[in-house]
């Protein structure tokens, strides 16, 4: 695994990064489209297409729809999701076109018995007539509240329903994941992507170093995601590179100008002077570090004398590694350059990282280098949010943590099972029964609002039925809150403040409103999880957050359920 700090890309700056997707290229390597040519309306579930038949058949294609993108869960046993996804689901909605080979292709698997004429209907389908309502992408978000709201023609609406869900379902728990990683990890702890090679597949490698990033990651070692989406990107070098060498003599270039100018120096001879002096503080025979790895330290000290990053646990960590990294550090010192630091990835991390402080305490001590005690240290080894916390309970010295497989992969839960529910046709509202409560769908068009305290932090999200009078922020006025299913379970709540949740994104076949960088929906995740109280974002036992309903939208979710619930019978 690849991984350090040498080369990093510029910082960003406040203004954030361009955002664009693209995964085909033309001849002048530029950028050929503004989304991966894979998301594309054939990007979707079969049934999609044989309801959109029914539908046509039986004239449904003019009827105005309301669908609701929503979730029942929170992921990671938490009590918190980030929304992620959004400008990738506008770039599809604004995309949204049935080309002559997608219509070719779904006249070989669709029925013989289906009319031409549906065709010439696909072939001329657009989103113009659809309006989209969302979350602001990077907010915190809880159970039920809609992250999307979509409505429009039946037809085209049922047909964005899977692609939505697969640009929004991973999107989301990545972004989610990698802020859980955040905040085990605390603000002054660099966190660094490292998945790509255990991703799944290469646009699962792509999405998980986007948002990562946009969940709290400070870099990746993705080299396509750093020139796609602005990411700093990080990288050393791996345990091949230092068996590569051998011995010593295998260094052919040994001399280095110092960083001011002068008469090259031999580093080897240096180095070797070093080791020996340095043996003395580690209390260990020189003779015990590897020959080879001290060459393999060298040569890549000198192909980047102002960014020098080793991995140290090729061989032995204390008696090996560190004593050679240390030697070539100070090596790099005379003649004028810092060294960045190591990387650990095996054996106790807690302990090593210990004791590679301990060390560069001495040596900045012993020969007056303030700079060496605060040097880096970087730690890898397959690396989970229970791990960061473990580390945290041993008082670990590490710097930065390099995550790939845990982090891009969601171990903890591979999916976040975002639905796609009708909730209104033609002004009518439409509900889903179901034995399991958490199932049923809150009917018909609904806004959603934030009520926040008076310290600032998020008291509840409250749902309402869409056209209602909307909660005001009023410290004498109090709203009531209901859960949507138990009837004991209500509050009132006197909110400082109320903020509409959802913003009409797409509408009369266009975007809206300016989107976001990726560099300012990273910072938006930040802000919207500083409003929530410690106890939710806790990672055992979290407090869960309120998702209520209003009054009246209770009792119209209630009235409607009784009606339409099947009456059963005692024989």
């Amino acid at each position: 695994m690849f991984v350090g700090v040498v080369g990093s890309s510029p910082a960003i700056d406040s203004a954030g990064p361009t955002m664009e997707v693209a995964v085909a290229r033309d001849a002048g390597d530029q950028p050929a489209t503004s989304q991966n040519w894979v998301v594309q309306p054939l990007l979707t579930d079969l049934y999609q297409i044989t309801m959109a038949y029914a539908y046509w058949k039986s004239g449904k294609t003019k009827e105005h729809s309301v669908f609701n993108l929503f979730f029942r869960k929170n992921p990671f046993h938490g009590e918190f999701t980030i929304f992620a996804g959004l400008e990738e689901c506008l770039k599809f909605v604004k995309n949204f076109r049935y080309s002559d080979t997608d219509i070719s292709y779904l006249r070989s698997v669709l029925p013989a018995s289906v009319e031409p004429e549906f065709f010439d209907y696909l072939r001329h389908l657009t989103t113009e007539d659809v309006v989209l309502h969302a979350v602001d992408e990077g907010e915190v978000v809880f159970p039920r509240v809609p992250l999307l709201i979509v409505e429009g023609p039946l037809v085209v609406c049922q047909l964005l329903e899977t692609t939505l869900l697969t640009l929004v379902n991973f999107a989301s728990l990545m972004a989610t994941n990698a802020a859980r990683y955040r905040m085990a990890a605390g603000k002054d702890i660099r966190l660094l992507e490292f998945g790509l090679r255990r991703s799944q597949g290469p646009d699962g490698g792509l999405s998980a170093s986007k948002y990562a990033y946009m969940g709290g990651f400070d870099g990746t070692s993705n080299v396509l995601a750093g020139k796609l989406f602005n990411i700093p990107v990080n990288g050393t070098h791996a345990h091949a590179y230092v068996t590569s060498f051998s011995e010593l003599e295998e260094l052919q270039n040994k001399c280095l100008m110092p960083r001011d100018g002068g008469e090259p120096v031999d580093v080897l001879e240096r180095a070797l002077a070093w080791r020996e002096k340095l043996a003395l503080v580690f209390n260990v025979l020189p003779e015990e570090a590897s020959a080879g790895e001290l060459a393999a330290f060298l040569s890549f000290a000198m192909a980047y004398p102002n960014g020098f990053l080793a991995l140290i646990d090729t061989y032995e960590v204390y008696r090996s590694g560190l004593l050679n990294f240390c030697a070539v550090a100070l090596t790099l010192n005379d003649l004028g350059y810092r060294a960045l630091g190591i990387r650990i990835d095996s054996g106790d991390l807690a302990y090593l990282s210990r004791t590679a402080r301990d060390m560069f305490e001495k040596i900045s001590q012993q020969f007056d280098i303030p700079w060496f005690a605060s040097m880096t240290i970087v730690a890898s080894n397959d690396i989970n949010e229970e791990t960061i916390i473990s580390l945290n309970e041993q008082e670990h010295s590490i710097n930065c943590f390099g995550i790939g497989t845990h982090l891009v992969t969601c171990q903890r839960q591979p999916a976040l099972g975002c639905v796609y529910k009708l909730v209104e046709i033609n002004g009518k509202p439409r509900m889903k029964l179901s034995q399991e409560v958490e199932k049923v769908s809150i009917p018909g068009r609904s806004a959603c609002y934030r009520l926040f305290g008076k310290d600032g932090s998020a008291l509840i999200d409250l749902m309402t039925r869409f056209g209602e009078p909307s909660p005001e922020a009023s410290s004498t006025q109090k709203t009531l809150c209901r859960h949507p299913f138990q009837e004991k379970l209500r509050t009132y709540v006197s909110p400082s403040k109320v903020v509409n949740l959802h913003r009409t994104y797409w509408k009369d076949n266009k975007v809206q409103l300016p989107l976001p960088s990726l560099f300012e929906i990273r910072q938006r995740v930040q802000a919207s999880l500083m409003s929530l109280r410690k106890d939710i974002k806790r990672n055992l036992n979290p407090t869960p957050y309120k998702v209520g309903v209003s009054v009246e939208l209770y009792k119209f979710l209630h009235d409607l359920w009784l009606e339409h619930a099947p009456i059963g019978e005692l024989v």
